[in-house]
């Protein structure tokens, strides 16, 4: 594979960044405003001015391309809404961060980019690099690599300048990020640089060594698609609550949420939530009335199930029951 030097990468603030601004509870609005929504970096954050950024497309295609900014452009313009959520620390795989926000991206996309190249049989992953790097976990790696099957491009994968309409921010990976719509954000690079087009999956430690599950068969299955869940945004957590109570929140998944069903620590049985329909890739609201049947402390939990008939696993996973702790002061 070619290995052509990245864009210059001025870094703005180093080692692992962690900003976190909203809880699940909080997220209420059907698209977050940009300046909430969360940003994660394995090696920092960092910028590359828009006239020194070009985007490489190498490797299995007939004509390999480096495209400026203003040649990006050309492109037809498109726009997604969907649900944009980190994976977790790969590190703790299995431990639910509910770090999750809904935005409208803008960009072009990758398919027609990729058309441009011509791509080569034999090609069947993508490889995308992003122009950050360093040491994470024990690992060091020049820049940010992560991979998705080729037959995903032609759906809906952008290559996004803008996060609901407005010009992509540095700290989410301006000027170029790849967006992913149904896959965990790790997959969405940010500060692209390169797509390289592989007959097989990516090295590096971000495809070989994290963002990788062990399944109970002990197949191993990349961290790509978002695997169903819910979660309660009102009441929360810590709220009085007098008798009936409506109960709210968000539902996703890769494919289409088909049912949320609520249930306490009462033990007495889940009821079924009202569900929207999906539209495009982002969350679909859920609500119901909860009738409380005993006073005091309550925990009450909420689980998906998706259209192929996927549910929303208890625990010892990243998209495990949320739950909410509440206080029923009369029935």
């Amino acid at each position: 594979m070619s290995e052509s030097e990245p864009p210059r990468f001025e870094v703005t603030k180093a080692g692992t960044v962690r900003d976190i601004p909203l809880r699940p509870h909080e997220v209420g609005e059907r698209i977050t405003p940009a300046d909430r929504v969360f940003t994660l970096a394995h090696f920092g954050l960092g910028r590359i001015a828009a006239a020194d950024w070009f985007l490489s497309i190498e490797g299995q295609v007939e004509r390999p391309l480096r495209l400026t900014l203003a040649e990006l452009g050309q492109f037809p313009r498109v726009a997604i809404e969907a649900v944009h959520q980190c994976a977790g620390n790969p590190l703790q795989p299995d431990i639910p961060t509910r770090r999750v926000a809904a935005v409208v991206w803008g960009g072009v996309r990758l398919a027609d980019v990729l058309e441009a190249a011509r791509p080569a049989a034999g090609g069947k992953f993508v490889w995308a690099d992003g122009a950050d790097g360093g040491e994470f976990g024990g690992s060091a790696c020049a820049f940010f690599r992560k991979d998705l099957p080729l037959e995903r491009v032609g759906e809906d994968v952008l290559l996004a300048t803008e996060m609901n309409g407005r010009a992509l921010a540095d700290r989410h990976g301006a000027p170029v990020r790849l967006v992913v719509p149904g896959f965990y954000g790790t997959n969405s690079v940010k500060w692209l640089w390169r797509i390289t087009l592989a007959d097989r999956r990516a090295n590096g430690p971000f495809t070989t060594r994290f963002y990788n599950d062990t399944l109970a068969d002990g197949q191993v299955s990349p961290v790509w698609a978002l695997g169903p869940e819910s979660i309660i945004v009102t009441p929360a957590p810590g709220t009085r609550i007098a008798g009936a109570t409506g109960i709210t929140g968000w539902a996703w998944a890769d494919r289409p949420i088909v049912s949320v069903e609520i249930g306490d620590d009462g033990g007495e049985g889940w009821e079924e939530a009202t569900v929207e329909s999906r539209h495009a890739r982002t969350w679909q609201l859920w609500r119901h009335v909860w009738r409380p049947r005993a006073t005091g402390p309550l925990v009450l939990r909420c689980r998906a199930r998706d259209s192929a008939g996927v549910a929303q696993p208890e625990t010892g996973r990243r998209n495990a029951w949320h739950a909410a702790e509440l206080f029923v002061a009369s029935v």
